[in-house]
């Protein structure tokens, strides 16, 4: 099945354990996400995704990719990769500011980065070699973010201006990565959205977190980007004000972890759907998969 970004409204993260469901029953959805790295090594799961590919619109959201590593980017996982989208053909492919892989050890986190010139410079040379990499443009989705970095001389969103005016890459803009990042750095969520380079845009994400104690500070809480809840309210006001923004923008759910059935998920995304027709002022179209 073929779609254009265009035709995209509210996407669901797919993940493995709803693969066989998703497969055997096509629930409704307007488009799914899948993480590539998931799939590279399990062939059965590969078979199922490729099934399934041909009744859904597609987006690649990779996490073993590493724009930010100083070590370069993996060539071979990069290869790997771009089998797996040439096969899918995915109406996006996007990953993180964030490096996570050290002398070629993957580690299971995404780590920040400070935005100065050496830094920029280093990650436009690795998001050119992606995009020749995959044969499609990338986009860049901005991190959540649980410290500050000393040497950043610029903000997190010009930052990523430079960047993608400088490599031709788009922006995947994670609503509650702003809240979560706002809440746990001391800045404002909306003049954040405010500054962020709309016309680069080409999706977003929402996603839930989960409150935690802060080590470092005894009654102070940290919100960590655990896609393991529900999207919360200031989330979703958040996300709103970035439709208002925007404009009509694919939107993904992320559920990541202690995944409640799929159904709820599809709520999720038919509760996006609805808020951005509001706020766009459209009729809500409902979600026809296959």
């Amino acid at each position: 099945m073929t779609k254009s970004r265009d035709d995209l409204r509210t996407g669901i993260g797919l993940r493995l354990p709803h693969l066989a469901v998703v497969a055997a029953t096509r629930p409704t959805a307007n488009w799914l996400e899948i993480h590539p790295e998931n799939f590279l090594a399990n062939p059965h799961a590969r078979e199922l995704l490729e099934e399934i590919a041909d009744h859904y619109a597609i987006s690649v959201h990779t996490v073993g990719v590493s724009i930010g590593s100083a070590g370069g980017i993996d060539a071979a996982h990069l290869k790997r990769v771009r089998a797996l989208v040439d096969r899918l053909d995915p109406v996006l492919v996007s990953g993180h500011l964030a490096w996570s892989t050290h002398k070629g050890a993957y580690l299971n986190d995404l780590l920040p980065l400070p935005y100065n010139e050496q830094v920029l410079d280093l990650l436009v040379r690795h998001v050119g070699e992606v995009q020749d990499g995959l044969g499609r443009r990338y986009l860049v989705e901005n991190p959540s973010t649980y410290v500050g970095i000393r040497g950043s001389i610029m903000t997190e969103p010009e930052f990523l201006g430079e960047l993608a005016q400088r490599t031709g890459c788009g922006l995947l803009c994670d609503v509650s990565n702003i809240h979560v990042s706002g809440t746990n750095l001391g800045f404002d969520p909306v003049a954040y959205l405010e500054a962020f380079p709309a016309e680069q845009v080409a999706e977003m994400h929402l996603g839930g977190y989960t409150p935690e104690a802060d080590p470092a500070d005894p009654g102070a809480e940290l919100l960590i980007d655990t896609h393991a809840a529900p999207i919360a309210d200031p989330a979703w006001r958040l996300y709103a004000r970035a439709v208002a923004r925007f404009g009509a923008t694919p939107t993904l759910i992320e559920w990541d972890s202690a995944l409640p059935p799929f159904a709820t998920l599809q709520n999720e995304a038919a509760k996006a759907d609805t808020l951005a027709a509001a706020v766009l002022g459209w009729e809500v179209r409902h979600a026809r998969a296959g």
